[in-house]
């Protein structure tokens, strides 16, 4: 496992920041959930998100955000916790209050109309997380005008597959997790959110011995950024070219709707993943210029060289128009 803080690497920027990510889908019980936990020690600034994306369609949120002084190993910010074990196991635990809404794109309005909350119910979670690859780092295998593209979004960014078991609590109800696809991410740098004009990451899972993860940021005069890796029969092949054959948004040219990748692994193998997006939580960010950009937030599901049955997240970030 890679080493959990980089205290060293702290630079002046004020958006520089540790983050750690964890996503899992649970087929059986058509139910997901993703939680990030991120640091900026020079705002001295602690921030989580918990969304679960439900059966029936619905969705729930959580969000805080607090002050905090110390760095330090403890991945903990409020209700959630990402708890390391030196062994390279993780568990993620939660305990708290979320918002629950009928339609997941409504998170995001919550704070203006109050009225579309359908519910807000105590939830928690006790996940148990196994690694089943090597954490693969992106910048390792980037090439100089990747990395040069990428500073944008980090320095530096592990990605590893597990799977988890455990128990998670809502609604009155129990779900039993039982080796249930999940995946953790961890980055440092500084990551501008309004500054990418476009980007796209997604963590797609067939089966313990085949997943892919492909990430890009596209500029504005259509260079792309690179990263990512397939895993297959128990290794990382490095992700060694992307090129977006197709990309459909709905009318606003902000939410996805589908897209279709051409992708040569570093064995120079060649290979189409297709993508469908689902239900999608949007995240606004806004800096003090006025610009303004949307991260989506959803769950997909996914075709590789003609293989179906794929799943996993469907992630975008496109700038929206400077606010007036």
């Amino acid at each position: 496992m890679e080493k959990i803080t980089h205290n060293e690497n702290i630079t002046n920027h004020l958006e520089w920041n540790e983050s750690y990510y964890f996503v899992f889908y649970s087929k059986h019980d058509k139910l997901g959930g993703m939680s990030r936990i991120g640091f900026k020690p020079n705002k001295q600034e602690a921030m989580t998100f918990f969304f679960l994306f439900l059966p029936d369609g619905s969705a729930a949120g959580y969000h805080q955000q607090i002050k905090q002084k110390n760095f330090t190993n403890d991945i903990k910010v409020k209700g959630m916790e990402h708890g390391w074990k030196p062994s390279g196991k993780w568990m993620y635990k939660f305990n708290g209050k979320m918002i629950f809404v009928k339609n997941s794109l409504d998170i995001a309005k919550v704070k203006e109309d109050s009225k579309l909350i359908m519910d807000i119910q105590s939830v928690s979670m006790d996940l148990s997380y196994e690694p089943i690859n090597d954490p693969y780092e992106y910048s390792e295998f980037m090439t100089p005008e990747s990395l040069e593209i990428g500073k944008k979004s980090g320095d530096k960014h592990w990605e590893q597959i597990g799977v988890v078991s455990g128990k998670l609590n809502f609604n009155n109800k129990e779900y039993l997790l039982k080796q249930v696809m999940a995946q953790r991410d961890h980055t440092y740098g500084v990551r501008d959110w309004t500054g990418v004009g476009d980007w796209f990451y997604y963590v797609v899972w067939f089966n313990e011995n085949l997943a892919i993860n492909p990430a890009a940021i596209i500029t504005n005069d259509g260079r792309v950024s690179t990263g990512g890796f397939l895993f297959k029969d128990g290794k990382n092949i490095p992700l060694k070219t992307l090129r977006i054959l197709n990309q459909t948004f709905q009318d606003d040219n902000v939410f996805p709707v589908s897209s279709e990748l051409e992708l040569i692994d570093a064995q120079n193998n060649r290979h189409i993943l297709k993508a469908k997006v689902g239900p999608i939580i949007p995240i606004h960010f806004q800096d003090s210029e006025g610009n303004h950009s949307i991260l989506v937030q959803s769950f997909g599901t996914f075709e590789l060289d003609g293989i179906k049955g794929g799943y996993g997240t469907f992630e975008t970030l496109r700038k929206v128009r400077k606010l007036t």
